[in-house]
């Protein structure tokens, strides 16, 4: 308080308390009318790094943020010229809930009069400057967005305290007096409230009333949506202290009409000659066109949407609930005002029908695309194991065990896999398989409590492709290799003549590896025959396919069949004989 008024005594000798206030704040109100000054004393004063020592002053017209101390009370001040002046001080709590008062302090006489411009002697000092709670105009202790507003105020000095007893915590203040014609936040519509028209099991869609700051004043402004499963938001800044509370602290704003220096010396930078640090690496508040923010660890998003009032929020859990903040943001000057948040429950997943499985039996399944499918198995008698076969027939498919609601097993099932899981007496067993993205899903399932030696579907290597012998083609015949196992398993092998322009995609399509032998014709059938070797290094076969046309091409397949009579296809494989030989 003593050095505001020292400080502010020597500046009025200069240009009186508009020119006060534009040095101690370093530019900070350009967007201010201002009057005339010198330029060449201005550019002196501006220059003098002992005016700024001395921050703690509030621009008229102009945001600035600012960071509390747990328990830390912080003073600013601003300055009213002249009597019967409005007066509208507004505080946006971020982090945590904030008491705030608003003083007028009395002047010292000698703060008022001439000064003779030579430095009084400390002691002198504290003798004409005493201590002043000054008159109390308003207090305020919550997490709102607060405001005093007053049509007529007498001139002097004004002291806004503010403290937080929780927490660090981010702030705002913005201070003015021409509340009329500045509207530095957008303003809201006749019905502030977020609307939910229409509502699904992983979208919402929100619509709200246009702001009339954007479309009757011409301000550019646009909005932002928040979501999150914890709880309304009543600001920008306490949504945006949400999702990243790491970076918060370092969220100093860029210099300009935002700008206070107090902000650059808690945050461990000295001001510069330059422009306050603007080398120092120091980013901007300001809102980009459209973009969004996701923070994992509080499960929120932030996404600015345009100018548009309506918006669609996909990607979301069925049976949730969601709360909805949106926020219009003057792109100009980075300010924002909260519409009446809302909130909702998305719609439970739709409940599919359960199918049983019997013990030992195999179940031919189907799952449209990217859907799920769920299946019960329950053994009438005690068991110490299950034994349970998937066998897909197309894609890749997901699939999930649970064990009287623990999960036993999470995988992506690729051609045949067994899965061996520990039983326990009245155990019940719900399978959960999820379809590929990229079409319709085939499987076979087999869940068993009995032991046995033979296995319903056949063995299958790691590697299923067929390869061809390019120098073994002739104009009659190809020859052929697969893989085997060391189980002894019949392997039939089929052909079938294709147009020349035969694709992957008709190839694709026929790779049903569920479908067996007995839908072949019997004259695409080339022989069957029985295969293993103990030893995996050398489970190789070859086969030499005979009596093909010139110039002709082929799609080969080779089926292996199990014990039981299930079968399983490996990769068909393309091959074209020689045209002259």
């Amino acid at each position: 308080m003593m050095r505001i008024v020292q400080k502010l005594k020597l500046m009025r000798q200069c240009k009186g308390w508009s020119v006060a206030l534009l040095v101690l704040l370093g530019l900070g109100a350009l967007a201010q009318k201002l009057p005339t000054r010198d330029e060449g004393l201005f550019q002196m004063q501006i220059r003098d790094k002992s005016l700024f020592h001395d921050s703690s002053v509030i621009p008229d017209g102009a945001e600035i943020s600012g960071y509390l101390f747990r328990d830390t009370p912080k003073r600013y001040y601003f300055v009213v010229e002249e009597d019967n002046t409005p007066l509208s001080v507004t505080v946006t709590p971020c982090d945590a809930p904030l008491e705030w008062k608003l003083t007028l302090q009395e002047l010292p006489e000698e703060a008022s009069g001439e000064a003779s411009g030579e430095p009084e002697p400390l002691d002198q000092q504290k003798q004409q400057v005493t201590v002043d709670e000054g008159t109390e105009l308003f207090t305020y202790k919550g997490n709102d967005v607060e405001s005093y507003v007053a049509t007529s105020t007498p001139s002097g000095l004004y002291q806004l305290e503010l403290l937080s007893t929780e927490k660090d915590s981010n702030f705002k203040v913005y201070a003015t007096t021409t509340p009329e014609s500045d509207q530095p936040y957008p303003e809201l519509p006749y019905d502030p409230r977020v609307d939910v028209t229409a509502l699904g099991r992983t979208t919402v869609t929100l619509a709200w009333k246009p702001t009339p700051t954007g479309f009757l004043m011409g301000q550019p402004v646009q909005y932002c949506v928040v979501i999150n499963k914890e709880h309304n938001f009543k600001s920008m800044c306490a949504a945006e202290a949400k999702i990243s509370t790491d970076d918060a602290f370092m969220l100093a704003p860029k210099p300009g009409r935002d700008f206070s220096p107090f902000d650059f010396a808690h945050f461990g930078f000295v001001p510069s000659d330059n422009g306050f640090g603007k080398d120092r690496g120091l980013t901007s508040n300001k809102i980009s066109r459209a973009y969004a923010i996701k923070s994992k660890a509080s499960d929120i998003q932030k996404v600015c949407i345009g100018n548009k009032n309506i918006f669609t929020v996909s990607e979301l859990k069925p049976d949730t609930q969601y709360y909805f903040d949106v926020f219009a943001v003057n792109s100009a000057t980075n300010t924002s005002t909260a519409y009446v948040g809302t909130f909702a429950r998305t719609k439970e997943e739709a409940r599919q029908k359960t199918v049983e499985l019997k013990d030992g039996k195999v179940s031919d399944v189907f799952i449209k695309r990217k859907a799920s499918k769920f299946l019960r198995f329950a053994p009438v008698s005690s068991h110490q194991r299950v034994t349970l076969f998937v066998h897909t027939c197309l894609d890749a498919v997901q699939v999930q065990v649970r064990r009287d609601g623990k999960l036993l097993l999470s995988q992506n099932v690729e051609g045949v896999r067994q899965f061996q899981l520990r039983g326990k007496p009245k155990a019940k067993y719900l399978i959960r398989l999820r379809g590929s993205r990229k079409g319709a899903s085939t499987l076979k399932v087999l869940a068993t409590t009995r032991p046995s030696s033979k296995q319903p579907f056949p063995s299958l290597p790691e590697d299923t492709r067929i390869k061809a012998f390019d120098k073994l083609r002739t104009c009659s015949s190809a020859t052929v290799a697969w893989l085997g196992t060391q189980d002894r398993n019949k392997y039939c092998i089929y052909r079938k003549e294709v147009a020349d322009n035969y694709g992957e995609e008709q190839r694709r399509r026929e790779q049903n590896q569920c479908a067996g032998p007995e839908t072949r014709r019997k004259s695409e059938k080339v022989l069957c025959k029985y295969f293993h070797s103990p030893n995996l290094q050398k489970a190789v076969t070859t086969e030499t396919i005979t009596g093909l046309e010139p110039g002709k091409t082929y799609l080969l397949d080779v089926y292996v069949v199990g014990h039981s009579g299930h079968s399983v296809k490996y990769q068909s494989k393309l091959v074209k004989t020689r045209k002259y030989c």
